[in-house]
């Protein structure tokens, strides 16, 4: 039998393949490691992707042996070269270390403030130690990104939510529990478990059966860009409550399973561990709802940048999720205005709406995109890769109708 295509063979532009990506740029240690760091993450994606196209295959065709031949052969490529890149990461780490001095932090860091739209980093040296490898490639769930599922308000939303696609496909209905429905900031909470679970399937675990994923709640407040004071404690508490407390009713499929039913974001949440001296929480257990779970068995996860948390308006966060989830792999999407204002879910009238994308335009803070919003109520939104937008020009010159 001869092979088909192999689904996950590389790209054009292959990173784990691209030698020149995979060696330090010339700068800074700091420098460095940022750069390493983005390597990792587009490696991770396309581990995701190969996983992913490896599942289908065996759904859908489980009698073609030599495409899964050809996809474990892929795979365990790409796991070789993930493995190396982490040994860089951890060698430029150790040599970054002395470094992490007061008056050198900026160096190390990049500089990253909070300025246009973005909170300053908290953290800055919670990158340079491998214990926090995953965090190079969080992943959010496709079906949360597609459909405006968390509020964008800032104060307790009490309304029921009904969502149906364009095509009248998909349909959601969000219920809040008596504290609001789960906002866009809380949604941190289900990037972090589904990063967590994402990372344990690449590396083939076998705790990944289980839909319940343990944590410390210090490095998710670290991680997420967060305070880690006893508000911060106390902010996540609410959070949980208002993830186990909102209720979701839809058809949309997960995993390949198309089943209308009602479930919370999370099933249940609990505290693990406290501290002696205080109520904070030390460690906690997050049990995603069987909907959330398919959808990270099945590979229905995108690679998100980790300056996601550090937007400020829930806004820019709907619109860089479905930035990521639309324009993918190309150099730009285009949607209408007012089918925008759907896809986040946001309730204020059109022009406060348009008021408020140029708000975020002007900001210029989506991180990997840039959005612009035409006179005629048309937003495109842009990758920054200017690799991405070279190759797209190029392809448009010589067929104007691609």
């Amino acid at each position: 039998m001869t092979a088909k295509k192999n689904p996950a063979a590389p790209r054009e532009h292959d990173l784990f393949e691209d030698q020149d990506m995979l060696s330090p740029p010339a700068g800074d240690a700091g420098r460095m490691l940022r750069h390493l760091r983005g390597t990792h993450r587009e490696l991770s994606e396309q581990i995701v992707a190969a996983h992913r196209d490896l599942t289908r295959l065996t759904a859908n065709n489980p009698n073609d042996s030599a495409s899964m031949q050809e996809l474990r052969g892929r795979l365990r490529q790409l796991q070789t070269h993930r493995s190396e890149l982490e040994a860089r990461i951890e060698t430029t780490a150790r040599h970054i270390k002395p470094l992490l001095r007061e008056g050198q932090q900026d160096k190390v860091s990049g500089g990253k403030t909070g300025k246009g739209g973005l909170t300053q980093v908290r953290h800055p040296n919670r990158g340079f130690f491998l214990a926090d490898l995953f965090d190079y490639a969080l992943k959010d769930d496709g079906a949360s990104m597609e459909a405006p599922i968390f509020t964008l308000s800032t104060k307790p939303d009490l309304s029921i939510w009904e969502w149906t696609s364009k095509d009248g496909n998909k349909y959601v209905k969000v219920a809040p529990s008596v504290l609001g429905r789960a906002t866009q900031h809380d949604k941190d909470v289900l990037i972090y478990v589904v990063s967590q679970l994402t990372e344990a399937l690449n590396r083939e675990r076998d705790d990944t059966r289980n839909r319940t994923i343990r944590f410390t709640v210090y490095d998710f407040l670290v991680t997420a860009n967060r305070q880690t004071s006893g508000q911060g404690y106390k902010l996540l508490h609410e959070a949980f409550e208002r993830l186990a407390g909102t209720r979701i009713t839809t058809d949309i499929k997960t995993g390949g399973e198309r089943v209308k039913q009602g479930f919370g974001i999370i099933d249940e949440w609990r505290i693990i561990e406290k501290s002696s001296s205080d109520e904070r929480m030390i460690a906690v257990e997050v049990t995603l709802s069987r909907w959330l779970y398919n959808a990270v068995q099945a590979f229905e996860v995108l690679t998100i940048h980790p300056d996601y948390f550090r937007l400020r308006k829930p806004l820019a966060r709907r619109f860089y999720e479905l930035a990521r989830k639309h324009c993918g792999h190309q150099a730009q999407w285009t949607i209408a205005l007012d089918l925008l204002q759907a896809k986040t879910g946001s309730r204020s009238t059109l022009k406060e709406f348009r008021r408020a994308a140029h708000t975020i335009q002007a900001d210029d803070c989506l991180p990997e995109y840039r959005l612009v919003v035409s006179a005629d109520d048309k937003v495109t939104f842009y990758a920054r890769d200017n690799f991405r937008l070279a190759r797209r020009l190029i392809r448009q010159t010589a067929n104007p109708q691609a």
